[in-house]
Protein backbone atom coordinates (compact mmCIF):
# COMPACT_ATOMS: atom_id res chain seq x y z
CA UNK A 1 0.00 0.00 0.00
CA UNK A 2 1.21 3.30 -0.83
CA UNK A 3 1.44 5.64 2.02
CA UNK A 4 2.66 9.42 2.85
CA UNK A 5 6.05 8.66 5.01
CA UNK A 6 7.61 12.13 6.14
CA UNK A 7 10.23 9.88 7.59
CA UNK A 8 11.31 8.94 4.12
CA UNK A 9 10.22 12.12 3.22
CA UNK A 10 12.85 14.32 5.10
CA UNK A 11 15.56 11.41 4.46
CA UNK A 12 15.34 12.40 0.49
CA UNK A 13 15.42 16.23 1.27
CA UNK A 14 18.58 15.35 3.45
CA UNK A 15 20.22 13.31 0.34
CA UNK A 16 19.45 16.18 -2.51
CA UNK A 17 20.85 18.52 0.27
CA UNK A 18 24.08 16.61 -0.10
CA UNK A 19 23.66 16.50 -3.63
CA UNK A 20 23.25 19.98 -4.65
CA UNK A 21 26.40 20.80 -1.85
CA UNK A 22 28.84 18.71 -3.94
CA UNK A 23 31.67 20.21 -5.91
CA UNK A 24 30.67 20.37 -9.46
CA UNK A 25 26.66 19.96 -9.34
CA UNK A 26 26.10 23.18 -11.39
CA UNK A 27 27.92 21.99 -14.65
CA UNK A 28 25.23 19.86 -15.57
CA UNK A 29 22.32 22.53 -15.56
CA UNK A 30 20.27 20.03 -16.84
CA UNK A 31 20.44 17.40 -14.23
CA UNK A 32 21.23 19.95 -11.74
CA UNK A 33 17.64 22.09 -12.51
CA UNK A 34 15.67 18.37 -11.83
CA UNK A 35 17.73 17.97 -8.49
CA UNK A 36 16.92 21.40 -7.60
CA UNK A 37 13.05 20.93 -8.68
CA UNK A 38 12.77 17.70 -6.93
CA UNK A 39 13.61 19.04 -3.49
CA UNK A 40 12.10 21.97 -3.82
CA UNK A 41 8.81 19.49 -4.21
CA UNK A 42 9.76 17.44 -1.12
CA UNK A 43 10.66 20.55 1.05
CA UNK A 44 6.79 21.68 -0.13
CA UNK A 45 5.47 18.53 0.77
CA UNK A 46 7.15 18.18 4.10
CA UNK A 47 5.94 22.19 4.87
CA UNK A 48 2.58 20.98 4.38
CA UNK A 49 2.72 17.59 6.88
CA UNK A 50 4.12 19.97 9.39
CA UNK A 51 1.14 22.59 8.74
CA UNK A 52 -1.18 19.84 9.14
CA UNK A 53 0.28 18.67 12.17
CA UNK A 54 0.05 22.41 14.04
CA UNK A 55 -3.30 22.72 12.63
CA UNK A 56 -4.59 19.50 14.08
CA UNK A 57 -3.17 20.75 17.70
CA UNK A 58 -5.25 23.20 17.17
CA UNK A 59 -8.06 21.29 16.89
CA UNK A 60 -8.54 20.17 20.58
CA UNK A 61 -8.39 24.25 21.88
CA UNK A 62 -11.54 24.55 19.39
CA UNK A 63 -13.45 21.22 20.29
CA UNK A 64 -12.98 22.24 24.42
CA UNK A 65 -14.41 25.87 23.21
CA UNK A 66 -17.43 24.69 20.99
CA UNK A 67 -18.62 22.11 23.74
CA UNK A 68 -19.25 25.26 26.24
CA UNK A 69 -19.99 28.15 23.05
CA UNK A 70 -21.96 26.52 20.43
CA UNK A 71 -20.48 30.16 18.77
CA UNK A 72 -17.71 27.99 17.93
CA UNK A 73 -18.95 25.32 15.90
CA UNK A 74 -19.30 26.66 12.71
CA UNK A 75 -15.51 27.59 13.01
CA UNK A 76 -14.64 24.23 14.50
CA UNK A 77 -16.68 22.77 11.55
CA UNK A 78 -15.07 24.85 8.79
CA UNK A 79 -11.76 24.02 10.01
CA UNK A 80 -12.64 20.11 10.10
CA UNK A 81 -13.28 20.60 6.17
CA UNK A 82 -10.30 22.54 5.46
CA UNK A 83 -7.77 19.89 7.20
CA UNK A 84 -9.73 17.32 5.27
CA UNK A 85 -9.34 18.63 2.06
CA UNK A 86 -5.78 19.23 2.88
CA UNK A 87 -5.26 15.56 4.56
CA UNK A 88 -6.59 14.38 0.73
CA UNK A 89 -4.38 16.57 -1.13
CA UNK A 90 -1.49 14.97 1.19
CA UNK A 91 -2.78 11.66 0.09
CA UNK A 92 -2.47 13.12 -3.41
CA UNK A 93 0.53 13.00 -3.49
CA UNK A 94 1.32 9.90 -2.26
CA UNK A 95 0.11 8.21 -5.39
CA UNK A 96 2.41 9.93 -7.68
CA UNK A 97 5.94 8.08 -7.66
CA UNK A 98 6.43 7.11 -11.35
CA UNK A 99 9.41 9.33 -12.71
CA UNK A 100 7.43 11.37 -15.11
CA UNK A 101 4.22 11.85 -12.35
CA UNK A 102 5.28 15.26 -11.32
CA UNK A 103 6.19 16.75 -14.62
CA UNK A 104 3.88 18.10 -17.46
CA UNK A 105 1.68 16.44 -20.01
CA UNK A 106 0.79 16.28 -23.51
CA UNK A 107 -2.84 15.61 -24.02
CA UNK A 108 -4.48 14.96 -27.62
CA UNK A 109 -8.69 14.82 -27.64
CA UNK A 110 -9.73 13.08 -30.80
CA UNK A 111 -13.34 12.95 -32.18
CA UNK A 112 -14.26 9.11 -32.78
CA UNK A 113 -17.45 7.36 -34.24
CA UNK A 114 -20.58 9.44 -34.16
CA UNK A 115 -19.83 12.62 -37.54
CA UNK A 116 -20.40 16.19 -36.35
CA UNK A 117 -21.84 15.09 -33.26
CA UNK A 118 -18.36 13.57 -32.23
CA UNK A 119 -16.40 16.57 -33.39
CA UNK A 120 -18.79 19.04 -30.76
CA UNK A 121 -18.24 16.28 -28.13
CA UNK A 122 -14.29 16.43 -28.66
CA UNK A 123 -14.55 20.69 -28.43
CA UNK A 124 -16.63 20.25 -25.06
CA UNK A 125 -14.05 17.75 -23.58
CA UNK A 126 -11.36 20.46 -24.56
CA UNK A 127 -13.55 23.08 -22.51
CA UNK A 128 -13.83 20.88 -19.88
CA UNK A 129 -10.37 19.87 -19.07
CA UNK A 130 -9.34 23.84 -19.77
CA UNK A 131 -12.13 25.00 -17.18
CA UNK A 132 -10.57 21.75 -14.83
CA UNK A 133 -6.99 23.06 -15.34
CA UNK A 134 -8.04 26.26 -14.60
CA UNK A 135 -9.61 25.19 -11.20
CA UNK A 136 -6.29 23.35 -10.34
CA UNK A 137 -4.21 27.03 -11.22
CA UNK A 138 -2.55 24.69 -14.17
CA UNK A 139 -1.15 26.20 -17.29
CA UNK A 140 -2.76 24.68 -20.87
CA UNK A 141 -0.94 25.97 -23.99
CA UNK A 142 -2.95 24.93 -26.85
CA UNK A 143 -0.73 23.74 -29.64
CA UNK A 144 -3.05 22.13 -32.11
CA UNK A 145 -6.65 22.09 -33.10
CA UNK A 146 -8.21 20.96 -36.44
CA UNK A 147 -11.51 22.27 -36.77
CA UNK A 148 -14.45 19.52 -37.82
CA UNK A 149 -16.59 20.09 -41.21
CA UNK A 150 -19.73 21.78 -39.57
CA UNK A 151 -18.77 22.31 -36.39
CA UNK A 152 -16.68 21.32 -33.12
CA UNK A 153 -13.13 19.57 -33.80
CA UNK A 154 -11.76 16.61 -35.19
CA UNK A 155 -8.52 16.61 -32.87
CA UNK A 156 -6.77 19.17 -30.29
CA UNK A 157 -3.40 19.20 -28.34
CA UNK A 158 -2.54 21.03 -25.43
CA UNK A 159 0.55 20.77 -23.14
CA UNK A 160 -0.99 20.92 -19.36
CA UNK A 161 1.89 22.00 -17.13
CA UNK A 162 1.18 21.90 -13.01
CA UNK A 163 2.00 19.94 -10.14
CA UNK A 164 1.74 15.96 -11.14
CA UNK A 165 0.24 16.82 -14.24
CA UNK A 166 1.11 13.89 -16.10
CA UNK A 167 0.66 11.78 -13.16
CA UNK A 168 -2.79 13.35 -12.64
CA UNK A 169 -3.95 13.27 -16.46
CA UNK A 170 -3.09 9.38 -16.97
CA UNK A 171 -6.75 8.89 -15.31
CA UNK A 172 -8.39 10.45 -17.86
CA UNK A 173 -6.50 8.25 -21.22
CA UNK A 174 -9.50 6.36 -22.86
CA UNK A 175 -12.73 6.67 -24.78
CA UNK A 176 -15.20 9.05 -23.80
CA UNK A 177 -19.01 8.17 -24.50
CA UNK A 178 -21.69 11.38 -24.47
CA UNK A 179 -25.33 10.62 -24.83
CA UNK A 180 -27.98 13.37 -25.45
CA UNK A 181 -30.49 15.18 -27.72
CA UNK A 182 -28.27 16.21 -30.98
CA UNK A 183 -28.53 19.84 -31.70
CA UNK A 184 -26.88 18.65 -35.93
CA UNK A 185 -30.24 16.62 -35.95
CA UNK A 186 -33.34 18.22 -37.62
CA UNK A 187 -35.21 15.68 -35.89
CA UNK A 188 -33.72 16.08 -32.28
CA UNK A 189 -33.21 12.52 -31.95
CA UNK A 190 -31.10 10.81 -29.26
CA UNK A 191 -27.10 10.30 -30.47
CA UNK A 192 -24.52 8.47 -28.99
CA UNK A 193 -21.26 10.04 -29.28
CA UNK A 194 -17.39 8.97 -28.67
CA UNK A 195 -14.25 11.04 -28.17
CA UNK A 196 -10.38 9.65 -27.37
CA UNK A 197 -7.88 11.63 -24.47
CA UNK A 198 -4.42 10.66 -25.24
CA UNK A 199 -1.91 11.55 -22.48
CA UNK A 200 1.41 11.72 -23.07
CA UNK A 201 5.05 12.81 -20.59
CA UNK A 202 6.33 15.95 -22.01
CA UNK A 203 9.34 14.88 -23.61
CA UNK A 204 12.34 16.74 -22.17
CA UNK A 205 15.58 16.83 -24.33
CA UNK A 206 17.41 14.47 -22.30
CA UNK A 207 14.68 11.72 -23.13
CA UNK A 208 16.24 8.87 -24.93
CA UNK A 209 14.10 8.65 -27.69
CA UNK A 210 16.22 7.93 -30.95
CA UNK A 211 14.37 9.90 -34.23
CA UNK A 212 16.38 8.74 -37.51
CA UNK A 213 15.68 11.43 -40.16
CA UNK A 214 15.24 8.96 -42.49
CA UNK A 215 12.17 7.82 -40.62
CA UNK A 216 10.86 11.20 -40.76
CA UNK A 217 8.19 13.24 -42.92
CA UNK A 218 7.95 16.94 -42.61
CA UNK A 219 4.93 18.95 -44.15
CA UNK A 220 4.25 22.35 -44.44
CA UNK A 221 1.17 23.90 -44.72
CA UNK A 222 -1.52 27.02 -44.00
CA UNK A 223 -2.47 27.15 -40.63
CA UNK A 224 -6.07 26.62 -40.89
CA UNK A 225 -7.58 28.53 -37.40
CA UNK A 226 -8.19 31.97 -36.49
CA UNK A 227 -4.86 34.26 -37.06
CA UNK A 228 -5.32 37.11 -40.00
CA UNK A 229 -3.85 37.29 -42.83
CA UNK A 230 -0.59 35.96 -41.63
CA UNK A 231 -2.03 32.54 -41.75
CA UNK A 232 -3.85 33.03 -45.17
CA UNK A 233 -0.11 33.79 -46.63
CA UNK A 234 2.61 31.75 -44.76
CA UNK A 235 2.82 27.84 -44.58
CA UNK A 236 3.32 27.82 -40.85
CA UNK A 237 2.11 25.08 -40.20
CA UNK A 238 4.35 21.79 -39.59
CA UNK A 239 2.99 18.29 -39.31
CA UNK A 240 6.08 15.66 -38.56
CA UNK A 241 5.17 12.05 -39.12
CA UNK A 242 7.13 9.08 -37.83
CA UNK A 243 7.22 6.34 -40.73
CA UNK A 244 7.88 3.47 -38.72
CA UNK A 245 4.54 3.71 -36.53
CA UNK A 246 2.37 6.16 -38.16
CA UNK A 247 2.77 8.48 -34.99
CA UNK A 248 1.73 12.07 -36.44
CA UNK A 249 2.15 15.49 -34.74
CA UNK A 250 0.95 19.15 -35.86
CA UNK A 251 1.85 22.02 -34.63
CA UNK A 252 -0.31 25.40 -35.83
CA UNK A 253 0.02 28.15 -32.82
CA UNK A 254 2.61 30.22 -33.44
CA UNK A 255 3.11 32.28 -36.35
CA UNK A 256 6.41 31.12 -36.82
CA UNK A 257 7.45 27.55 -38.54
CA UNK A 258 10.67 27.32 -37.31
CA UNK A 259 8.43 27.76 -33.47
CA UNK A 260 5.88 25.34 -35.01
CA UNK A 261 8.45 22.72 -36.07
CA UNK A 262 10.38 22.53 -32.44
CA UNK A 263 7.26 22.28 -30.44
CA UNK A 264 6.07 19.23 -33.07
CA UNK A 265 9.42 17.90 -32.36
CA UNK A 266 8.71 18.07 -28.63
CA UNK A 267 5.02 16.59 -29.19
CA UNK A 268 6.71 13.73 -31.25
CA UNK A 269 9.14 12.54 -28.63
CA UNK A 270 6.37 12.80 -26.18
CA UNK A 271 4.47 10.19 -28.13
CA UNK A 272 7.27 8.35 -29.02
CA UNK A 273 8.27 8.21 -25.69
CA UNK A 274 5.03 6.91 -24.62
CA UNK A 275 4.99 4.15 -26.58
CA UNK A 276 8.27 2.75 -25.32
CA UNK A 277 6.76 3.06 -21.32
CA UNK A 278 4.21 1.17 -23.10
CA UNK A 279 6.59 -1.35 -24.37
CA UNK A 280 8.24 -2.09 -21.06
CA UNK A 281 4.95 -1.87 -18.75
CA UNK A 282 2.78 -4.76 -21.35
CA UNK A 283 4.24 -7.79 -21.82
CA UNK A 284 5.46 -8.46 -25.60
CA UNK A 285 2.71 -6.17 -26.81
CA UNK A 286 2.80 -5.97 -30.63
CA UNK A 287 0.64 -3.13 -31.29
CA UNK A 288 1.96 -0.82 -28.68
CA UNK A 289 1.10 2.09 -31.36
CA UNK A 290 -2.71 1.23 -32.65
CA UNK A 291 -4.76 3.27 -31.22
CA UNK A 292 -7.66 2.21 -29.63
CA UNK A 293 -10.96 1.48 -31.73
CA UNK A 294 -13.05 5.22 -30.63
CA UNK A 295 -16.13 3.70 -30.39
CA UNK A 296 -18.35 1.15 -28.48
CA UNK A 297 -17.04 -1.14 -26.01
CA UNK A 298 -13.84 0.63 -25.48
CA UNK A 299 -15.56 3.62 -23.40
CA UNK A 300 -13.99 4.60 -19.85
CA UNK A 301 -16.63 7.13 -18.55
CA UNK A 302 -20.37 7.86 -20.30
CA UNK A 303 -21.77 11.29 -19.82
CA UNK A 304 -26.01 10.71 -19.90
CA UNK A 305 -27.89 14.59 -20.67
CA UNK A 306 -30.89 12.44 -21.86
CA UNK A 307 -33.28 10.96 -20.38
CA UNK A 308 -31.79 11.56 -17.50
CA UNK A 309 -28.87 13.34 -16.28
CA UNK A 310 -25.80 11.28 -15.11
CA UNK A 311 -22.00 10.77 -15.30
CA UNK A 312 -20.10 7.37 -15.03
CA UNK A 313 -17.33 6.00 -14.61
CA UNK A 314 -17.03 2.42 -15.73
CA UNK A 315 -13.60 1.82 -13.58
CA UNK A 316 -14.53 2.33 -10.47
CA UNK A 317 -18.12 3.09 -10.63
CA UNK A 318 -18.22 6.70 -9.34
CA UNK A 319 -21.45 8.20 -11.31
CA UNK A 320 -22.39 12.18 -10.28
CA UNK A 321 -25.98 13.48 -11.06
CA UNK A 322 -24.74 16.79 -11.93
CA UNK A 323 -23.01 16.23 -15.55
CA UNK A 324 -22.83 20.18 -16.22
CA UNK A 325 -21.04 20.68 -12.92
CA UNK A 326 -18.69 17.45 -14.31
CA UNK A 327 -17.96 19.28 -17.61
CA UNK A 328 -17.59 22.84 -16.10
CA UNK A 329 -14.71 20.58 -14.89
CA UNK A 330 -15.84 19.12 -11.86
CA UNK A 331 -13.44 15.79 -12.34
CA UNK A 332 -11.41 15.71 -9.45
CA UNK A 333 -13.70 12.95 -7.56
CA UNK A 334 -13.61 10.84 -10.97
CA UNK A 335 -9.61 11.21 -10.80
CA UNK A 336 -8.93 10.28 -7.36
CA UNK A 337 -10.60 7.33 -7.78
CA UNK A 338 -8.88 6.15 -10.54
CA UNK A 339 -5.77 7.03 -9.17
CA UNK A 340 -6.46 5.60 -5.95
CA UNK A 341 -7.70 2.48 -7.59
CA UNK A 342 -4.03 1.83 -9.78
CA UNK A 343 -2.24 2.85 -7.04
CA UNK A 344 -3.92 0.42 -3.39
CA UNK A 345 -5.56 -1.92 -5.86
CA UNK A 346 -9.20 -3.24 -5.29
CA UNK A 347 -12.42 -1.50 -6.96
CA UNK A 348 -15.11 -3.72 -8.72
CA UNK A 349 -14.84 -6.46 -10.74
CA UNK A 350 -16.85 -5.02 -13.41
CA UNK A 351 -19.35 -1.97 -13.90
CA UNK A 352 -22.74 -1.86 -16.30
CA UNK A 353 -22.17 0.98 -18.32
CA UNK A 354 -25.69 3.33 -17.84
CA UNK A 355 -27.75 2.85 -21.22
Amino acid sequence: MITFDPGALAARLSELDSAMESPGFWEDQRAAAKVAAERARTQKKIETFEQLQADSGELDFMLEQAAEDPAWRDELDGALERLGREIGMLQEQALFTGEYDSGPAVVGVHAGAGGTDSQDWAQMLLRMYERWADGRGYKVELLEQTPGEEAGLKSATFTLTGENAYGIMQAEKGVHRLVRLSPFDSAHRRHTSFAQVEIAPLAEDDIDVEIDDDDLRVDTYRSQGAGGQHVNKTDSAVRLTHIPTGVAVVCQQERSQHKNRAQAWDMLRARLYDIELKKREEKAAADNAAKTDIGWGHQIRSYVLQPYQMVKDLRTGVTSSAPSDVLDGDLDPFMAAVLAQRAFGGGPDAVEDVE
